[in-house]
């Protein structure tokens, strides 16, 4: 019993060090490896459109903070959390098949061979196409699943909202 009691001890004391690391930090300009717990911490998104004609796209815009990244969609492995975007339903618009970016290769120490990842800015484009008989402007919901990693690990995955404005009225113009 004093042998479980001592064993019991000695974890604690080692996992304490590591619970204290991830504990909640200030609010900091830019976050890094060591002061992050959530996906969210480290992927920001925008959504845009610009209504440069009737087949532009709108843009599903990541930055994804310095030392960081995501995996490319598609993951380089199924049990990867490939960056997904779910667009929602709107009236009168319809989204087509969305065609993400190429990832770059990247080599990292826990895996044999590099991974397609994401890092820095990168702009995902969201192509939809307008019912005729639609007017004025549309928000359409846009959700964003990342699972963001360092060269050591990797957080939570996280899935982050936003939006994009779409004045079909300009469209038409």
């Amino acid at each position: 019993m004093t042998r479980l009691i001592s064993f019991l001890a000695l974890g604690a004391l080692l996992v304490l060090p590591s619970c204290q690391k991830n504990s909640p930090q200030p609010a900091q300009s830019q976050a890094t490896p060591d002061d992050v717990s959530s996906s969210a911490q480290v992927v920001k998104v925008f959504s845009h459109f610009i209504p440069k004609s009737t087949s532009a796209p709108a843009n599903v815009e990541l930055e994804i903070t310095p030392g960081f990244h995501v995996n490319a969609n598609p993951a380089t492995f199924p049990y990867l959390i490939a960056t997904e975007v779910q667009p929602g339903k709107v009236e009168g618009i319809t989204v087509a098949k969305i065609e993400y970016p190429a990832g770059v290769a990247k080599k990292f120490e826990f895996a044999d061979q590099p991974l397609s990842v994401y890092e820095g800015k990168v702009t995902i484009p969201i192509p939809f196409s307008v019912a005729p008989d639609a007017k004025g402007q549309r928000m359409l919901p846009v959700k964003l699943r990342v699972q963001a990693c360092d060269n050591e690990k990797c957080l939570p995955p996280a899935t982050l909202d936003s939006a994009i404005a779409i004045n079909i009225d300009l469209l038409r113009q």
